[in-house]
């Protein structure tokens, strides 16, 4: 398994983003149920994509700077193959471990309530319920978590 870093218009990614949008939108029944501004090649501060020993993209996440050193995972995905073989932590220790490098001290998420699988998932993985923020405020299927991230170390 290799997570690198690729272009928000990176093909694989572009094709594992409409996959995730594809699956939200059966999920909730709407094809537009993501509150707030969706994630651009603008706003997106790393786009990684998880890729198996073939070289096929099986997985991506992003993140979102908010500013003050909190930023946002966005489009976290794994293919439905590749789900429970250890692709979604190891994107999001990349995309931690990304944010920690950039002195970032937490990172926060929104997901939903026809999203089960995601709540346990980012709870396992240490992520803590907060109040809904910014474009999540006052909306009544969204659950927001947010997760400090260590210091990290220089790197020789």
């Amino acid at each position: 398994m290799k997570v690198e870093e690729v272009p928000w218009a990176d093909p694989d990614g572009a094709r594992l983003r409409a996959a995730q949008r594809a699956e939200i939108a059966e999920r909730y029944g709407t094809p537009d149920s993501e509150p707030g501004v969706p994630p651009s090649a603008a706003d997106i501060a790393v786009f990684l994509v998880a890729r198996d020993e073939d070289g096929t993209a099986v997985g991506c996440g992003a993140l979102r700077h908010l500013g003050d050193g909190v930023g946002e995972v966005k489009r976290m995905y794994v293919s439905p193959a590749f789900r429970g073989t250890g692709v979604a932590p190891r994107i999001l220790d990349a995309l931690q471990q990304w944010a920690g490098d950039r002195g970032w001290t937490s990172l926060r998420l929104e997901t939903g309530i026809a999203q089960p699988d995601a709540v346990r998932f980012y709870t396992r993985s240490g992520y803590t319920r907060i109040p809904n923020f910014g474009s999540y405020a006052g909306v009544e299927n969204s659950l927001c978590f947010e997760r400090p991230l260590a210091p990290s170390t220089v790197r020789p």
